[in-house]
């Protein structure tokens, strides 16, 4: 069984580094795997993909666990997990453990902790930052991700943390998790450090977002931070706002008052103009009031271009480009 801990973020939903986590369990470590029991491996045992979640666990998240192929929640609840303790988590997680297989996390400082933790608890040995994993051992980032290190584990538990962005989360045939609770008994010894407080800075307003009648929204297909050049110049020809992406707020590319969808602003703009957007659930549940909805992709198939008024097939930044130009030349 491969057991992943699954971060939530402030609004409940899963987080993007998490959804990588479970899709790289799923897509990579259950097929390659073999039967599980004392060997030297390159992966974890075939089997299940089964998912720990710390704290309150909403529907929408247990939807989505389901969507990312999680069969099983071990949902850990205690007040004394309320607020964020290493060890007291890193306890409750070996806890439901198996004694073989695989546990692991996405490769954030939080996941990163943890895992070292249950590591150190279990005896188990631990490959940090796993890029990816075949037949002839797990390949992991090291340096800072300048050089990389292939290695394999023995033992009949590994843990792992999964670089960030190691692959793209993907959604399977749904499944209705089961929910497992647990009557947890949290060590007084294990709550020695642990959050006390936890503030959060004023939010900017998003408002001129919601309320703009021309929006081009930017999705993961603008390729990095500094991508965004061809699609802010259209933002400024149309007077409007610009809407991304949960993956670009998940990547840190744009701020979350950016966000577009089910966890950021919705909008009803005459015209949203998605570029490089595949058009997940969550992001189509933001724009369903806009009224004109045009679709720059290179593919497709997407459920984005599926669902436009208009669609053009191409390079966003090929086809924003020429747009920016078009309007530049016509305005004189």
């Amino acid at each position: 069984m491969t057991l992943v801990f699954v971060e939530l973020d402030p609004a409940g939903e899963v987080t993007l580094t998490s959804a990588e986590a479970l899709t790289f369990a799923r897509t990579q470590l259950l097929p390659d795997g073999g039967a599980a029991t004392s060997r030297e491996v390159s992966g974890p045992p075939s089997g299940s993909t089964e998912a720990v979640v710390i704290g309150e666990l909403s529907d929408s998240a247990v939807e989505e666990l389901g969507r990312l192929g999680v069969g099983v929640i071990h949902h850990l609840e205690h007040p004394d997990l309320a607020e964020y303790s290493a060890a007291a988590w890193a306890q409750a997680i070996v806890d439901v453990t198996p004694e073989s297989g695989t546990l692991l996390a996405s490769g954030t400082p939080r996941g990163m902790e943890l895992m070292a933790h249950a590591a150190v608890r279990t005896g188990a040995r631990m490959a940090a930052n796993v890029i990816a994993a075949a037949e002839d051992g797990l390949l992991r980032q090291v340096h800072g991700g300048t050089a990389f290190e292939r290695l394999r584990l023995d033992g009949d538990l590994q843990v792992l943390t999964i670089a960030g962005h190691a692959c793209t989360p993907e959604e399977t045939t749904p499944v209705t998790p089961e929910i497992i609770a647990y009557d947890l008994t949290v060590a007084e010894a294990d709550l020695a450090t642990r959050v006390q407080r936890t503030e959060v800075e004023a939010a900017d307003d998003a408002s001129g977002l919601t309320s703009a009648k021309s929006v081009v929204g930017a999705g993961r297909g603008v390729g990095s931070e500094n991508g965004f050049a061809e699609v802010l110049e259209l933002v400024d020809h149309l007077g409007g706002a610009l809407g991304v992406s949960r993956v670009v707020t998940g990547l840190g590319w744009r701020p979350h008052t950016e966000q577009v969808g089910q966890t950021g602003s919705r909008i009803s703009p005459d015209v949203y103009i998605a570029c490089g957007i595949s058009g997940a659930i969550q992001h189509m549940a933001g724009i369903e009031g806009a009224k004109t909805l045009v679709a720059i992709n290179t593919d497709e198939e997407a459920t984005m271009v599926q669902r436009a008024d208009y669609a053009i097939i191409g390079d966003l930044h090929e086809v924003v480009g020429a747009v920016n130009e078009e309007i530049v030349r016509r305005r004189g």
